[in-house]
């Protein structure tokens, strides 16, 4: 194994080289040829055994990439890995290996997280770690991160790595229309995650950051498969119209609730809450369109129930409808969800419900999770309830205000 190589005044950076023959090398590259060009780019490093592991599509499990041949890294479990850990919290973690397939030295566990999306695990094995190796394999997985998102927009091997069964086409069409699930600056986290993973059909959520101002959905279509999933692209593709021309939120409903209804007839409707969010006050606006009531975190405490007069679903004629507010507080977290979570029912027939969900919610922000792990926890504890398999959709999405 290579000695780790230390940086002198005298000499370029061999990390900055490095670094940038990734870059170089990036613009065309075939989507297939990630990990054998980090194999053999991150050699001079130091860095040996280096495998790039993503995110399962129901967040159990990291998946490693195949390079030139077959894949021999078996998936590792996020809840019982030091590799999952360390997606978990989006902190490296340094674990010896004294021996066995990896080597001897450190292996390394970088996350790789594009802005505040996590995608994934860089692995490596070194010999030692200094705090310039480290800086170094940082940044190569921010590259890594980089390079994932967009090469998975040219070919499939990142897309099917990521799925660990068939994908059903109502599902497909939800997936192709929706954000990062997480989103976080300095101002303002966002972060949602939806379920069944293979299955979902009619829940979807869509945000947008413009200035000060977070644009935020959550909606419901009526049904189940391929028509439900339609209807809630139509919708969501309504309501970023109508932010990008600058319509207010009863604008943006009415919209919505035309085209829903012009496209798919009388009887058919869309549940859902449209809102917006000043980042720099914390004023939280939005109508609320046959859905639940969004839960209320504050102090990571208590919760209470955002209460707004409910008005018909949109789809059902030209509807009038009131806007709630609301003033956040520093630290506070909205939870919008739709009615899959809480209607979730075990095999007893006991609903997971509103109470457990409020309770849960306290105890995932009481352990100091990041938004995205928050979401991810809620959503094991829904699917573990309903046995992992639901008779819903589920949809969570959490909006946080620093202040």
């Amino acid at each position: 194994m290579a000695p780790a190589v230390r940086e002198t005044q005298d000499q370029s950076s061999l990390g900055e080289a490095v670094l940038g023959r990734l870059l170089d090398q990036s613009h065309r590259l075939h989507p297939d040829g990630l990990v054998p060009m980090l194999v053999r780019e991150l050699a001079p490093l130091g860095m040996t055994d280096v495998v790039v592991y993503v995110v399962d599509f129901e967040q159990h499990l990291l998946v490693a990439v195949p390079g030139a041949g077959p894949p021999t890294e078996v998936p590792l479990d996020i809840d019982a890995t030091t590799a999952g850990r360390a997606f978990r919290t989006e902190q490296p973690i340094e674990e010896p290996t004294p021996g066995g397939g990896h080597g001897q030295g450190l292996r390394l566990w970088i996350p790789i997280v594009d802005g505040s999306e996590r995608l994934g695990i860089l692995a490596a094995t070194v010999a030692t770690a200094d705090d310039v190796l480290r800086r170094r394999a940082r940044h190569v997985a921010a590259v890594v991160a980089s390079m994932l998102v967009s090469k998975q927009l040219y070919g499939d091997r990142i897309e099917l790595t990521r799925r660990l069964r068939p994908m059903h086409l109502a599902a497909e069409l939800r997936w192709t229309m929706l954000p990062p699930l997480t989103y976080v600056d300095d101002r303002v986290s966002v972060s949602g995650i939806l379920v069944p993973a293979y299955e979902v059909a009619g829940d979807s959520f869509d945000y947008a950051m413009n200035g000060d101002t977070a644009h935020l959905a959550i909606i419901d279509a009526m049904g189940h498969g391929l028509e439900a999933s339609r209807m809630a692209n139509l919708a969501l593709a309504s309501y970023r119209s109508s932010w990008r021309q600058g319509l207010d939120l009863i604008a943006s409903y009415e919209a919505l609730d035309r085209i829903v209804a012009a496209e798919f007839g009388p009887e058919k409707f869309v549940t859902g809450q449209l809102a917006r969010l000043d980042v720099t006050t914390g004023a939280l606006t939005w109508l609320n369109a046959g859905h639940p009531a969004p839960i209320l975190l504050r102090g990571r405490t208590s919760t209470s129930d955002l209460k707004a007069d409910v008005s018909l679903p949109m789809g059902l004629g030209d509807l009038p409808t009131t806007l709630a507010q609301a003033a956040l507080s520093p630290g506070d977290c909205v939870l919008f969800f739709t009615d899959g979570v809480t209607e979730a029912r075990s095999s007893a027939g006991e609903l997971f419900g509103r109470k457990r969900l409020a309770e849960l919610l306290v105890q995932v922000s009481a352990d100091g999770e990041t938004s995205a792990e928050m979401m991810r926890r809620l959503c094991h504890a829904v699917l573990a309830h309903q046995n992992e398999t639901l008779q819903d959709d589920a949809t969570l999405l959490a909006v946080c205000w620093p202040g």
